[in-house]
């Protein structure tokens, strides 16, 4: 199987809290552990009030040294990491948090791990999972002027207008936006930023999976086999969720454009989110992006 290359060191500030885990392999069975353990290793030691006059040979907070921050006895916070104790309550949970500064997003990742969503064993009705309802689609049927999409809790793209699949080959019905960046040549030319869109790809995968493993465990570990990149990223533990933003994408005949993008969680089971991107009214990209509506879906993969 393909196999691509492992992501370089220059990382940008923005991705900058990556706590490399020792451990190697996808089936983590002390998910909280590990997450705690790698966002202590980040934590600079003076600047959370640590005096140590000795040289010191780990990275980040001792774990006694965190507990005692968040008034924690080190030997109950030894068992929430060994993974002894996987029910701390929110109290034990917030103070840590507080001093590991964690933001609204790992918060929420943490719990989901301590309490997470009464998902079934299975994962749910697959059939289930991709079908789209009718009124969505109908939505997508008349917003022929926007690239708009549906994904499912894999990433996996269900429906889409078809200038969402002209504007970027991997947002076609049938496609995985996972896959495309981390296994598809055609990634590194349509995002000119791919190593931060590779970042928030999987910190928001890692966010989905802690509250839908049976749905997610299984796809990626078989994205960790066959990507290093995807491997590395998976094993730093970040989290992410970003609901709106903007997205530089080269397209094929157009050039770069950069587009504004919203997403919105539609209720239901099935944890579908939509996708709806846009440019500034008036702008050279918004001009671009009403010529390829005109155009048709020519250039779709």
């Amino acid at each position: 199987m393909r196999r691509d290359g492992v992501l370089g060191a220059g990382r940008s500030p923005a991705r900058g809290k990556v706590g490399r885990m020792a451990r190697d392999d996808h089936q983590d069975s002390n998910p909280i552990g590990s997450f705690l353990r790698s966002r202590r290793e980040r934590i600079d030691a003076a600047s959370a009030g640590v005096i140590d006059n000795t040289r010191r040979r780990v990275k980040g907070l001792r774990r006694e040294e965190l507990a005692l921050l968040a008034g924690v006895s080190p030997s109950y916070y030894a068992r929430i990491e060994q993974g002894r104790d996987r029910r701390p309550s929110r109290e034990i949970l917030e103070a840590l948090a507080r001093v590991l500064r964690l933001d609204d997003t790992e918060r929420a990742y943490l719990w989901s791990l301590v309490a997470p969503s009464l998902t079934p064993a299975g994962g749910g009705d697959t059939a289930a999972v991709g079908a789209v309802r009718p009124g969505v689609l109908a939505l997508l049927e008349r917003w022929a002027d926007l690239p708009a999409f549906v994904v499912g809790p894999r990433r996996d793209v269900l429906a889409a207008t078809a200038l969402a699949a002209r504007v970027n080959p991997a947002w076609s019905p049938g496609r995985n936006l996972i896959e495309f960046t981390f296994l598809d040549a055609r990634a590194r030319q349509v995002y000119p930023d791919w190593e931060e869109i590779g970042f928030q790809a999987v910190a928001g995968l890692r966010t989905t999976a802690a509250a839908r493993p049976a749905q997610l465990d299984a796809f990626v570990a078989d994205l960790r086999e066959r990507s290093g990149t995807f491997r590395a990223l998976w094993d730093s533990h970040d989290v992410y969720e970003r609901v709106t933003g903007e997205k530089r994408l080269a397209v094929d005949g157009a050039g770069v454009l950069s587009l504004s993008f919203e997403t919105f969680a539609l209720t239901g089971p099935e944890g579908h989110v939509l996708y709806v991107y846009f440019a500034r009214p008036g702008s050279r990209d918004d001009t671009i992006l009403r010529a390829l509506a005109q155009e048709g879906p020519t250039g779709a993969a």
